[in-house]
């Protein structure tokens, strides 16, 4: 089971996708300004990984059933 399931229908808006990356991006840049590295780093890691899996790789999913 994956940690994100891009293929639920709540992902399926583009501003969402945009903004559930934006936000994680948005919690490492604050976590290394206060200063937690290992923080930063962790939700940094999420961030990517969510960029990944919602924006570069996403497909619609009515586009993977047909092939």
């Amino acid at each position: 089971m994956p940690l994100i399931d891009a293929d639920h229908p709540f992902f399926r808006p583009l501003w969402r996708r945009v903004v559930v990356v934006a936000f994680c991006l948005g919690w490492a840049g604050f976590e290394a300004l206060t200063q937690s590295p290992g923080w930063a780093l962790m939700i940094g890691a999420l961030g990517l990984y969510a960029a990944w899996v919602l924006l570069v790789d996403w497909r619609d999913p009515k586009e993977k059933d047909n092939g």
